[in-house]
């Protein structure tokens, strides 16, 4: 059996792209028998940039409801809170002692803000030792990464393979299952859809504040009754990745035809994710008003997390000299 670890920050609301370029593939994969799936929410990551502890904590609470409401099997694999295997700070700090510091300057993570050092905490320069440590301490098989995130794959496969050069093979060396059909979902401005750029489609918002965010999509001047180019149109591209054949296929006529205005269209995509998403709405609103159920849950899936990282930190322990 193979076991496949995910991430997930706690940065707040899970969107759109979320939802179908991470949570539908990862929950996909993780319903194969022959997988074992640890998805964990990395809240400790986000306190390199969150410093409310009641966003923290409700920004937790809304990621693991999000997974759960779209199906992921916690009895088959294995959902928890990072910060709740506390383990993994212990080989973090291990690890760390045998990480050179060029290796960690030349990290996304921190170059992307290196020009402005002011910004630059010790726990966002050290962030690629903490995830080497989340994947290491749990003898992770395959990591689903992004294209952009295989850099930081690279640095664990490094500083295991330190590890394991020092005192033996101790660290499985994980690969990256890196999906090259991941769907770039664009925003309400065209670009990719992020919460750094504001351009957000939150599917778990009250529907008046969902359709808001909607109407917002950016369109052209194309008066109402003239035929319009649906290619370029980001309406249509996210309809496009929700809708049946037969429903493109109408709203690619309509685009044709004219007399067809841009609102018309954004209200058929707010039609059409409040029906796709209907279920997952209402279990997320329940979850969201269950903490202790969420909590339960996550305190499970932690107690089996622990019995896989207590195992690999006292093989790691017994090598280097603890």
């Amino acid at each position: 059996m193979a076991r496949i670890l995910t991430g997930i920050q706690s940065t707040g609301l899970p969107h759109l792209g979320n939802i179908l370029g991470a949570i539908i593939p990862a929950i996909t994969l993780s319903n194969n028998p022959k997988n074992e799936s640890l998805f964990f929410i990395a809240d400790l990551h986000s306190l390199t940039t969150i410093k409310d502890p009641v966003l923290l904590r409700n920004n937790t609470y809304s990621i693991a409801a999000a997974w759960l409401s779209f199906g992921f099997d916690t009895k088959q694999n294995i959902f928890y809170r990072q910060s709740d295997v506390t383990e993994v700070c212990e080989l973090s700090w291990i690890l760390s002692c045998l990480t050179p510091y060029p290796m960690l300057a030349n990290a996304h993570s921190f170059k992307d803000k290196a020009n402005n050092l002011s910004d630059v905490n010790t726990g966002l320069f050290t962030y690629p030792v903490l995830m080497a440590s989340d994947i290491l301490c749990y003898d992770a098989d395959f990591v689903p990464v992004g294209k952009d995130q295989k850099q930081h794959l690279e640095i664990t496969r490094d500083i295991a393979g330190s590890l394991n050069h020092l005192f033996g093979d101790v660290l499985v060396l994980p690969e990256a299952k890196i999906d090259e059909k991941v769907m770039l979902i664009p925003g309400t401005d065209g670009q990719k859809m992020s919460k750094s750029y504001n351009n957000t489609i939150d599917i778990f918002l009250p529907e008046k504040n969902l359709r808001k965010q909607i109407m917002n999509i950016k369109t052209d001047s194309t008066p109402l009754e003239e035929p319009k180019n649906f290619n370029n149109c980001i309406v249509y591209k996210l309809y496009s990745l929700l809708a049946s054949q037969q429903e493109i296929d109408i709203m690619q006529g309509n685009y044709k035809s004219g007399n067809y205005g841009y609102g018309h269209a954004k209200q058929e995509l707010f039609e059409l994710i409040i029906n796709n998403f209907s279920d997952q709405r209402e279990k997320y609103n329940n979850l969201m008003n269950d903490l202790g159920y969420l909590d339960n849950e996550l305190i499970k899936g932690a107690d089996k997390a622990k019995n896989i990282a207590q195992s690999v930190l006292k093989r790691v322990r017994k090598k280097v000299g603890y």
